[in-house]
């Protein structure tokens, strides 16, 4: 019964864990976030003010129209040009006081109206003083020109403007010190809430394959060199057990602090391996294993300054899963590997990474390069998987590289659109970051300007649904690789 409950439990954790993660990924999105403060807070903001307003009475009702529509333009651009608290409660204040002196000054010089009646010369004088006010004070608001003429309706019906004056002054400053408060702590926060890739992705782990293991390493390397608590993991994978052990006998004889225990106990693999190690004649190839590993971990912490440590394990038969399952022991929550193809396409061992559960970064490497400052990053929009790679990006361009966001569209009128998705996408991240929009395909686009780049980075887009990759293959299986010049990297966030 107890082991019944057990796996109901594990279910519901489970259920309630991807429910969050995919409500944290929707939010992600610039977008959603706005709409959703703008349901929750805005209409606290306003009740709020109605509590106060109701010890005034009969004016409490006219504070409500131009306050709604401004606190709305506040929270719904936050990065435009009217989200200023200084020009929201200035603007809006302007307007009544703009509009209380047309009305003196329009019976004083035209005419007295009628109880009750709304003096039409001074409505016209009301919208220009407030027009020329706030232009001249640089503190143009749209709801300033309803304040205005609503502060003529107090003149009319209640005859106490200069109290509308004050109370359009001190509700307006409320609803702006909530806005200033959510834009500090919650909107330009984001990325510390939201955004996964910005906290982890520390701890790299690199299978070390291939003629560009070394390259890939660095790039690791410098991914995790970004945060404090960054390491290098340095995984030499082989096919029997014996070389393993010899392999770590080897490197706990020369540096004790930079092997990763394996699941035995350290003297046992002492004992085995040495055994191993005599069994295999001496074990040159062993030994030229280990003075790679060695070698290329001394100068990662020589040139990255990042801690470098290696661990060895023995093929279980499934390359992908001994990566996986090193990475976890490892505490890894990266693995970084090298690009591998077979006859055109990506090999099983990729595809197997991608299909796990750790964020997974494939290298494609084009030369020697082991420092990249010009970093492309192509996105479809806002999501889980763009945020890593312009976070990525950032890491390594560092302070003096130039990191470039760029999307492609279909038509001219999608242009205003995408701007703006880019915009929600970089304001979150530092750096020298600039947005591109172009006319033209992805492919087309990629093999025009690969130049310009030392990497391009790409999504996997395992997100999508298999149907969705079938329709529209991911980018890095359409492009030829072939045709680009410079080194490529393809990010999977699992």
């Amino acid at each position: 019964m107890r082991s019944r409950w057990r796996v109901l439990l594990d279910r519901l954790r489970r259920f309630e864990q991807r429910e969050l993660r995919e409500l944290r990924q929707w939010l992600a999105q610039t977008s959603n976030l706005v709409h959703l403060s703008i349901l929750l807070l805005v209409p606290l903001v306003i009740g709020l003010v109605t509590m106060l307003a109701n010890a005034v009475g009969a004016l409490s009702f006219l504070l409500y129209p131009p306050l709604a529509s401004g606190a709305y333009t506040l929270f719904a651009n936050p990065e435009g040009k009217y989200a200023s608290p200084l020009r929201f409660v200035g603007g809006l204040t302007v307007g009544a006081a703009c509009g209380w002196l047309a009305v003196v000054l329009a019976s004083a010089l035209f005419y007295t109206p009628q109880a009750g009646e709304i003096h039409a010369i001074g409505a016209a004088l009301s919208v220009f003083l407030t027009g020329l006010v706030t232009w001249a004070l640089d503190i143009e608001e749209p709801a300033a020109f309803s304040t205005a003429l609503l502060t003529l309706f107090v003149y009319a019906q209640i005859n106490n403007p200069e109290l509308y004056v004050l109370s359009i002054a001190a509700s307006s400053g409320i609803v702006a010190l909530a806005f200033e408060g959510w834009r500090q702590l919650v909107y330009e926060q984001r990325a510390r809430y939201l955004y996964e890739s910005t906290r982890g992705d520390d701890h790299v782990l690199v299978p070390m394959r291939g003629e560009a293991a070394a390259q890939t390493a660095m790039l690791g390397a410098r991914l995790a060199a970004a945060h404090r608590a960054g390491k290098v993991v340095l995984l030499d994978i082989v096919d029997d057990e014996r070389v393993a052990r010899a392999e770590r006998s080897l490197l706990r004889d020369h540096d004790q602090t930079r092997l990763i225990a394996a699941e035995t106990s350290g003297e046992y693999l002492d004992n085995q391996g040495r055994d191993a190690l005599d069994s295999l004649g001496g074990g040159e190839a062993v030994s030229g294993a280990v003075s790679t590993l060695e070698a290329r971990a001394n100068r990662i912490e020589t040139q990255v300054g990042v801690p470098c440590e290696v661990v060895v394990a023995a093929n279980g038969g499934n390359t992908a899963q001994t990566v996986v399952q090193t990475a976890r022991e490892a505490n890894c929550d990266l693995v970084a590997a090298p690009y591998e193809t077979h006859r055109g396409t990506v090999t099983q061992f990729v595809r197997d990474l991608f299909g796990s559960d750790v964020d997974v970064l494939v290298h494609r490497s084009t030369g020697e390069r082991t420092r990249w400052r010009r970093i492309l990053v192509p996105v479809r929009g806002p999501s889980g998987v763009a945020t890593s790679m312009v976070d990525f990006a950032t890491r390594l361009a560092a302070k003096t590289g130039q990191v470039s966001v760029a999307t492609c569209i279909n038509d001219s009128s999608e242009r205003r659109a995408a701007e703006e998705r880019l915009a929600n996408l970089v304001e979150t991240f530092e750096g020298n970051i600039e947005t591109r929009v172009s006319q033209t395909s992805i492919e087309t686009f990629l093999t025009r300007h690969d130049h310009e780049y030392d990497l391009i980075l790409l999504g996997a887009s395992q997100n999508r649904s298999a149907a969705s990759r079938f329709i529209s293959p991911p980018t890095f299986e359409r492009i030829d690789s072939d045709a680009i010049d410079t080194d490529v990297a393809i990010i999977d966030r699992n």
